[in-house]
């Protein structure tokens, strides 16, 4: 049996994230789990552009149930992040975006845990780079950050 997947478009940004192909192979992976139902955290998501390419590619493997949510402290983008979601119509997918202390929202996030987090190396460059890693561990189950190393932090469920 041949599966065909509808890929959306990609814009050039999500494309050449270091992250991109970490986050398709976190999803594909999910999939084949027998996964219907996802739930991806951006932390420091600017405009929301990879986050909502994220979702998209969920729902083109066949995800039917899509939660993303972005964190940025920078209210215009978090504006722009909202304005393209609502340019985004499947009822599979919702996204929101929220203006808030990064770490402040993470650790909010640590009550229900992100299936995938993605964030940046900066975040863990902070002055207690320990606390960081605990807190972005605790935020999310699977951990995809922009170092060009390409690690993913798993964590324990």
């Amino acid at each position: 049996m041949t599966v065909i997947i509808n890929r959306p478009s990609l814009c050039r940004t999500a494309r050449y994230d270091p992250r991109w192909p970490r986050i398709t192979a976190a999803l594909a992976a999910m999939r084949e789990r027998h996964r219907h139902a996802v739930r991806i955290v951006d932390a420091d998501c600017a405009c929301g552009t990879l986050l909502i390419a994220a979702a998209r590619y969920a729902r083109a493997l066949g995800f039917t149930a899509i939660e993303g949510h972005g964190i940025d402290d920078a209210a215009p983008l978090i504006g722009r992040a909202r304005a393209a979601a609502t340019r985004l119509h499947d009822p599979a997918i919702g996204l929101s975006f929220e203006r808030a202390d990064i770490a402040q929202a993470l650790a909010r996030e640590a009550d229900v845990p992100a299936d995938i987090l993605l964030c940046h190396d900066r975040h863990a460059a902070d002055d207690d780079e320990a606390s960081t890693a605990r807190l972005l561990a605790a935020a999310g189950r699977v951990v995809i950050d922009d170092r060009v190393s390409g690690a993913i932090w798993k964590c324990a469920a």
